[in-house]
Order: structure tokens, then sequence, then C-alpha cells
């Protein structure tokens, strides 16, 4: 029996280095260009790479210092945009972030990405869209094993297969910690949100039941994670969280994403049609809270009944689905029935020259996501010269809407009283006031600029570089 015993656990242990070697032996006749004596591969795992939002910047400004300071280094990028072809996702690349990929990147398309798309999973969502991509990870593995592998739109659950069966090394770059200590606290304390229904918060059961799948999941998440050899983050926020989930705080780093403020800066703060205007950038989605912005400009309109025309809320934002168009008759509803809706004007789906001159005129930018990551809008609109307004949260008040030189860059609150407070005392400073925020507050974001990114990233990433070139 103990013969059979140590044969058997022998055998368990043999697997995992047997499908190793046959993985490593199988992919040296996948893409044999890309096996030059030499050359090291890294991959990204990126399944939505032509989306076009921040995580792709974050991407295509990676690969993008990566060619330029190893040129011998070969890109690859894991993706599920089976629709276009890699130039045309290079092309994106340049009109959308005014990115310019000058060496040749591999794609390798997958066609398994509907595997982790939220819809596709009704109930337990969030384990059932790691599970889908531990399957999507496997097809990645299946068509190439890259000597490094970078998780850069944080799906954690890929990081085992790639270092325990690819023999890669292992980096992320989180974004958003795909279950938060604050997600649980706000199940344990029945609190209604997006993301916890108002059939669950009703029910202390059901709150009972999904506090513990949390738990487990987060359980889970952090033993996942701890597979990465080296951990980025885009906040404090955000590290935080990680910390807590995680617990490697010997390799993650605070890196920032890369925000493109170069246009916004040539905004002069001098402007002399600067209005009576507040002006929100944010998609239409349920987590933004253009609520909050409306019942707190609703409030601050209560003390102005007889200048109340000469104050604006601008609600500028893309409608991207029939959800985000149904939230926006939602929001001119609710404008009416605080009526004021002569003051609140909704601008969808404007063009980048419009933006900025919306922007231009408005005297604050108003931000109401609570626990925000980071906040790239945020940082856009204080480059561009508005008072920021940014909710007391997230990484807004913790990386973003600091004091900068000893000096106040903008306001932060919480709840529709503290940011009609706020509204009141920003539009009530005078011109000199307001002129020292805003070049305070330009000042202060040029740490979030693309060369800051690609110094921190490369740092992280040097010690795998080197040793393999």
């Amino acid at each position: 029996m103990l013969v059979f015993f140590c044969i058997v656990i022998s055998t368990l242990l043999c697997i995992p280095m047997l499908m190793r070697y046959w993985i490593k032996q199988r992919s040296k006749n996948l893409l044999p260009h890309l096996r030059k004596k030499g050359e090291i591969t890294v991959g990204f795992f990126h399944p939505y790479c032509n989306a076009g939002g921040g995580g792709e910047r974050v991407l295509w400004t990676a690969i993008r210092a990566l060619q330029t300071r190893y040129p011998r280094i070969q890109c690859i990028v894991y993706t599920g945009d089976t629709e276009a072809t890699g130039s045309d996702i290079i092309q994106r690349a340049k009109q959308r972030f005014n990115i310019s990929i000058t060496s040749p990147v591999q794609f390798v398309f997958l066609t398994k990405r509907y595997l982790v798309e939220a819809q596709k999973y009704p109930y337990f969502t969030l384990l059932g869209q790691s599970l889908g991509s531990m399957l999507l990870g496997w097809e990645a593995l299946m068509k190439y094993v890259p000597d490094v592998y970078i998780d850069s739109m944080g799906y954690a659950f890929t990081l085992p297969l790639f270092k325990y069966l690819g023999g890669c090394k292992t980096v992320s770059y989180v974004h958003y910690p795909t279950i938060s200590t604050d997600m649980l606290q706000r199940v344990s304390d029945r609190t209604q949100s997006h993301n916890n229904s108002s059939f669950i918060s009703r029910s202390a059961t059901l709150s009972w039941a999904k506090s513990h799948y949390y738990k487990m999941f987060a359980c889970l998440y952090g033993i996942m994670g701890r597979r990465s050899d080296k951990v980025m983050v885009n906040s404090t926020w955000t590290f935080n969280h990680i910390q807590r989930l995680w617990k490697v705080a010997d390799r993650t780093y605070i890196i920032y994403p890369p925000c493109d403020i170069s246009e916004f800066t040539k905004i002069p703060l001098t402007n002399c049609h600067v209005q009576k205007t507040i002006v929100s950038i944010a998609q239409f989605r349920p987590e933004k809270d253009h609520g909050l912005q409306i019942r707190s400009f609703s409030n601050f309109l209560k003390s102005h009944t007889k200048d109340k025309q000469i104050y604006k809320l601008l609600l500028v934002g893309s409608c991207r689905n029939e959800g985000d168009s149904t939230r926006v008759k939602e929001l001119r509803d609710l404008c009416t029935l605080l009526n004021i809706e002569d003051n609140v004007e909704f601008k969808l789906n404007v063009s980048f020259e419009e933006l900025k001159d919306l922007m231009s005129t408005s005297l604050i930018g108003i931000h109401t996501m609570w626990n925000e990551h980071f906040g790239i809008g945020v940082v856009e609109l204080m480059a561009a010269g508005t008072i920021i307004l940014a909710h007391n949260s997230g990484g807004p008040k913790l990386d973003i809407v600091t004091d900068y030189n000893h000096q106040k860059t903008g306001y932060l609150a919480a709840d529709e009283d503290s940011y009609a407070a706020a509204m009141e005392t920003i539009f009530n400073l005078k011109d000199e006031e307001r002129l020292v925020i805003r070049q305070n507050a330009r000042l202060s974001v040029e740490r979030f600029s693309e060369g800051e990114f690609e110094r921190g990233f490369l740092m992280v990433c040097e010690s795998f570089l080197v040793k393999n070139l």
C-alpha cells in the first residue's frame, strides 16, 4: 500500500512537469519567426486591445517603451478582436492615442473571448468571468508561449497557467482589483449599489450568502494574484486593496497610467470667456453617478433663485448602447423633476475639438464616482484649467487632488450637501485665487505623463529583460 501511495504521489507531481515539457516542445513549432537567437518574447494578454480606452493606452505605451529601449525584443498581443487585422489595430492605436508602433507586433487571435464577457454570467459573474479567463488563457498558451507574460487587463486567473505550465516570468498591471474590500463591506452592510441589487441588500439571508461567496472569491483571487513575479498598480487606492488581497508588498509598484494632456495644457488659463458653468466628462455608466451631480447642482441652485439662469451644468459623455441611452433619459427626467432642465445640458458623443471648447469655457470640472481606481478624466479636467471638484475617495483623493508645492489643486466632496457647498465656495473665489489653484493643478498633473509611465514600467520589467538579452 505504501509503495502504491508513493507511486500515485510521484505521478501527480510529475504531471505538471510533463505538461510544461510538452507545451514547451510544442511551442517551438509555433510562430518560428519569433524564435531568433538572442531574442526574447514578451506576451501581453489583452483580449480587448482594440477598445480604445485607458487600458489600451497603457498597453500601447508599454509596447512602444519596450521596443524603443530593447529593439531585439519581440512583442506579442493575445487579443479577441478577430474582426480586425493587426494593421487595423495598430492604425487605431495611432488615431486614438497618437502612439506610433514602428516595430512589428505579433497578434495572436483568440476565438473564445465570449467566455470573459459579463452578460454570459447573470449570476456569480465574478467567478464565471474568472474561470472563463482561464479557458481563454489556455487557448492563448496553446497558440504561443512567451518568455515573459504580462497580464495588462486584470485577468489574474491566467497567471498560474503561464507561470507553471508555460514556465514564463509573469507580470501584472492592475487597473482595478476584480474584487475589493469595499465591495465586501457594502454587501456586509447591506448597502444597495450598482453591483449589489436591492433584492439582495433587503434580504439578510441573501446578503449573508453573497458575503461568503465574495470572501471565497477574494481568497481565490489572492492565490492567483500571488503567482505574479512583479505587480504594477495604477494608484494608491489600487495598491492598498491589492496588498490586502495579494499580500505581495515586496514586489508591488505604483506606476501611474499614461495621460496625454498635451492638448489640454494648450488651453490658456487666462481665458476671458470662462462662464459660470460646471462640466462633467464621463461615460453614462451607473458607477459614474451622474444623479449625484444633478441633485448637488439642484441643491446649489436653491440659494440662487434670483440669478439661477446664469449657472449651467454640462454633462458630456458617450452613449455606447441602449443601456446608456436609457440612463440619459432617466437623468433628463430627474432634471425635469427637480425643475432645473433649463440649467442642465447633455452633450453626447462630442468631437475632441468640441470637448476642448467646453472645457475651456467652464469654471468647474465635476467628478462623482465613488472609489474610482485612478481618474484619467480628473487629470484631463485639471490640465484643461477647470477647478476640479472630485469625489473624496479612491484615486482622486489619494493621488490626484492632493496638495502640490504645499498649495491646493482642487476640491473634494462626498454627498449632495458637500458638493453644493464646494460649488458655492469655488464660484465665490476671486479671479486671482482661482488662477493660483488652476496653475498649481496644471503643474501637478505633469507627474502623470507618458514619459513618467514609460520610466516606471521599464524599471519594473528590466530585471527580466536584461538577464535574457
